[in-house]
């Protein structure tokens, strides 16, 4: 049943839409300015594109059709190339909407598009356009929305921009600009919404940007911010979402962030330096996702923290918050998703949970105790990976197996040392490489906070991480494409992924130091001239603890996409385990060509001694009688094979039988050598 509010909204919608066709419908025969006319087509003639539309430029007549009616062009890919004419005089239109969304236009900007200047809206984001925005951008002074983001522009960030003083929404995401962000932007008081996530902006916030308080947009992630986040920020009341993540930022955390009571969304990340504690937060209770991972932050989780009833995702993973996990953050009625790994938390877990919290990652932490009931729920991922539980068969059978290989020490096959070497195909089946080394498979499904140990406790993987905005989100990725660069194909077209942290172990080395191999190529991203090549994949890599490649990109490296590369580590084993972790710190692109293209990606792991072994390298013998796919495979043809070999054997001595009995016995015995 309609309220009356509702009743009068929608008796304004119709009269207004009645009255818009009504317009539309006297300037059917009003044309377009004709000078707006050859500016359009020539755009369009050298982006090698065409105006000849069903929709609109009915007739030969550009303001025509779609382009003057009610029709809405945002995400309706029936009006593509499309625009809309508006501002009629009694003689012409003009053009004030222009949308080439995703069309893989390749080029420059043509100039003369710059004197459309009755433009509100332009859309050009999705395409593979080149070169510097111009200045002429400032003669738009109309500008409403305006989006170029997501392709290869460069140069530095045009401060005529500034003139565009009607601008409410700004994008220029997903290019290749240089340089610092034009103070002339503060100017743009109107701006409710910025862009600015892998444009290659770099520098600190300028001081002007004070003046922009209809912000209530504001992303800014994998670009070289600098210095701290600006006191002032504090004062855009109206902002609802804010997201720094992979900048260049110092801490601490600033205080004035405490004003921003109607955030929904905050994601902070990487800042180095400066310690924060979570006070700022405190009276941010519209918050349902606070993501504030690997910010040095210090000091512990309130105990009050349950307050935040609308909260869904939280995660402070990567600090050195300390102290015990507060009961009431495991009541929040709303929370789904808690990472609070990589932290010095210690304690007990709580001993109870909300109904609706099914992913948490407590790795790497201190704590200890007995296993609460709820973690026999079902549907639970729970990752307690590097922490000081003593674990049984009686307290875990719930619980993944291998969890005791994985607390601290890791402590299986380690008294004594039972491996030499591993070799792992990420994401995939197992494979025997060209140069005769076994692969073996990790095609195991990971989640958001998961591990998987072997059975025969050789090695183990872990997963942390949640895609942002992703649907159904995998962590393992397969391509069917070829690898020319390599004589084993097969072992890049499958990789493991993760939004966050990925770290494999050897379990049960023995010392001495090792070759490791990693082994990489990139089939997610594709190769240019595409928008969907604008992608950037970019983490770190860790072995041992130690940082042995900051920003690591896949694709720089092997020069391509789909090309293999690898890289070769000497690592000394000093206490039975190898550990290399790859991990995300907010860098590179995170929706390109799709949303959740971001963070590690690695297609094989292999760890050789550099010395002679001492162990027997074999798995222990009274292993579980559970077995996968491939010993179940070995299990039938070898039997078989047998069968065959003495079914010939019986033939043969029957046709054989006349001959004398040594050359028989000769024959038998060649026979053998042979099976």
């Amino acid at each position: 049943m309609r309220t009356g509010f509702d009743k009068y909204k929608l008796a304004i919608f119709i009269f207004s839409s009645l009255c818009f066709d009504a317009v539309a419908q006297s300037q059917t025969n009003i044309s377009v300015d004709p000078d707006e006319a050859r500016i359009l087509n020539s755009v369009f003639r050298k982006w090698g594109i065409s105006a000849n539309s069903k929709q609109w430029n009915i007739s030969g007549e550009l303001c025509s059709g779609a382009a003057i009616d009610s029709t809405h062009m945002d995400g309706n890919p029936a009006y593509n190339p499309g625009i809309k004419c508006y501002e009629c005089s009694s003689t012409f239109c003009h053009i004030t909407h222009l949308k080439v969304f995703a069309l893989n236009v390749m080029g420059v900007i043509p100039d003369e598009l710059w004197n459309l200047t009755f433009l509100t809206n332009l859309d050009l984001r999705r395409n593979y356009l080149t070169g510097p925005l111009s200045a002429s951008i400032g003669n738009l002074v109309s500008m409403r929305y305006f989006s170029v983001g997501v392709n290869s522009l460069s140069g530095e960030l045009p401060k005529e921009l500034g003139n565009l003083t009607n601008l409410i929404s700004l994008s220029v995401a997903g290019n290749n600009f240089s340089g610092p962000l034009p103070s002339e932007l503060g100017s743009l008081t109107k701006l409710e919404k910025i862009y600015i996530d892998g444009s290659g902006l770099s520098g600190p916030i300028p001081s002007t940007y004070a003046s922009l308080r209809n912000l209530a947009i504001v992303s800014a992630t994998d670009i070289e911010l600098t210095g701290r986040i600006p006191d002032f920020i504090g004062n855009w009341s109206k902002l609802t979402f804010l997201r720094f993540l992979g900048n260049s930022f110092e801490g601490p955390i600033p205080m004035m962030l405490s004003n921003l009571t109607s955030l929904t969304e905050l994601r902070i990340s990487d800042i180095s330096k400066g310690s924060s504690t979570l006070e700022f937060i405190k009276e941010m209770k519209s918050l349902t996702v606070l993501i504030l991972r690997n910010n040095n932050m210090s000091g512990s989780i309130p105990s009050d923290i349950g307050r935040f009833q609308n909260i869904i995702e939280l995660d402070l993973s990567f600090n050195n918050f300390s102290g015990q996990i507060p009961s009431s953050l495991f009541s929040l009625s709303s929370l789904q998703f808690l990472f609070l790994g990589n932290n010095k938390l210690s304690g007990t877990l709580p001993l109870q949970k909300s109904a609706s919290l099914k992913l948490i990652d407590l790795s790497y932490n201190d704590l200890s105790g007995t296993f609460p009931s709820w973690l026999s729920e079902p549907n639970i991922q729970l990752n307690l990976a590097v922490n000081n539980f003593t674990i049984g068969r009686s307290n875990s059978s719930f619980l993944p197996s291998g969890l005791d290989c994985l607390q601290r020490g890791f402590p299986c096959n380690r008294d004594p040392p039972r491996y030499s070497n591993f070799s792992i195909n990420c994401g995939g089946p197992q494979i025997t490489t060209s140069d005769g080394i076994v692969y073996e498979r990790d095609n195991e499904t990971l989640g958001p906070a998961t591990y998987y140990v072997t059975t025969t406790k050789r090695w183990a993987v872990s997963n942390v991480g949640q895609y942002a905005g992703s649907i159904n989100p995998q962590y393992k990725s397969s391509s069917t494409s070829t690898f020319t660069n390599t004589l084993d194909p097969e072992l890049f077209q499958t990789t493991r992924i993760s939004a966050g942290s990925l770290r494999y172990y050897g379990l049960g080395l023995e010392n001495g130091n090792y070759t490791v191999k990693l082994q990489f190529a990139e089939i997610a991203v594709l190769n240019p001239p595409t928008w969907r090549s604008l992608g950037k994949r970019i983490f770190d890599i860790y072995i041992q603890g130690n940082l042995i490649f900051k920003e690591f990109d896949i694709r720089k490296e092997a020069g391509s996409s789909f090309q293999a590369t690898s890289k070769d580590y000497k690592v000394q084993v000093s206490e039975n385990y190898l550990e290399v972790h790859l991990f995300w710190a907010g860098k590179g692109t995170c929706c390109i060509p799709d949303v959740g293209t971001y963070g590690p990606s690695i297609s094989a792991i292999s760890a050789t001694p550099d010395f002679i072994p001492s162990v027997s390298n074999d798995p222990p013998a009274n292993l579980s009688t559970k077995k996968d796919n491939t010993g179940l495979i070995v299990g039938i043809v070898v039997p078989v094979a047998v069968v065959s070999l003495l079914a010939v054997f019986v033939v043969f001595f029957f046709i054989q039988r006349r001959k004398t009995r040594n050359a028989y016995e000769d024959e038998a015995h060649l026979q053998v050598q042979a099976s």
